[in-house]
């Protein structure tokens, strides 16, 4: 993968990139669809699956994290546009995002838009980040919502509620960074917590995730119960 960050600078030019984070404990097939249709309608030439190495806002991982990241690359394999970073994995503190995106923006410049990838109940703990009102300095926030446009459950906090007012309408495609935008995505009722509960009963996952993935479940016996 060359460096760090996986891409060479020259290559993205002036081409919006994708960032999407998590846990990936395992990564599935409703991470994999979410990302490609925020590809397709952001324009981005890149997204970058970036799993955690110590996620800050949750319980540790269950499965190691590299791991995780290796079921991450075999998940991506065949996807031209979708590249696996693993730099929050080398890290050695906790995996902030705001950080994930200040080491992203030395390398790729200020001018190249780049959008932070978020699920709806992830955008709705945004407050509760660290150094949250920075993620907009940084990238454009896209929010995968229902397709009725809503942002899964809840609602967004006064505090995040005046963040969007200020910024929802002001993207524009060219703008490094600074926009919200809410996109709507197909429900995919795919959850890592029923994967890693059904591989525990000795339950099928096909089709759940890709084949690459469940083999090298079984190959290193993860989430299986004896």
């Amino acid at each position: 993968m060359g460096r760090a960050g996986g891409w060479p600078r020259a290559r993205l030019a002036m081409h919006a990139v994708g960032v999407f984070g998590g846990t990936f404990d395992p990564i599935h097939f409703g991470h994999l669809r979410l990302a490609e249709e925020m590809a397709e309608a952001l324009g981005l030439a890149r997204v970058l699956f970036i799993p955690a190495g110590q996620p800050p806002h949750r319980g540790t991982p269950r499965t190691p994290a590299t791991h995780r990241l290796e079921m991450a690359r075999r998940a991506v394999q065949g996807n031209p546009r979708f590249t696996v970073d693993g730099r929050e994995v080398a890290a050695p503190g906790p995996s902030y995002t705001v950080d994930t995106l200040t080491s992203l923006r030395a390398e790729l410049g200020t001018e190249v838009p780049v959008w932070l990838l978020l699920g709806g109940d992830a955008f709705l703990s945004l407050p509760t980040w660290h150094e949250w009102r920075r993620l907009f300095e940084l990238a454009h926030l896209a929010v995968a919502t229902r397709p009725n446009g809503g942002a899964q459950t809840g609602e967004p906090s006064s505090e995040l509620q005046q963040e969007i007012a200020q910024r929802r309408n002001h993207e524009t495609r060219d703008a490094p960074a600074g926009s919200v935008r809410m996109q709507a995505m197909t429900p995919l009722g795919i959850s890592a917590t029923a994967i890693r509960t059904a591989l525990a009963r000795h339950e099928s996952a096909r089709y759940l995730l890709p084949d690459a993935v469940l083999d090298y479940i079984h190959e290193h016996r993860l989430y299986i119960q004896p």
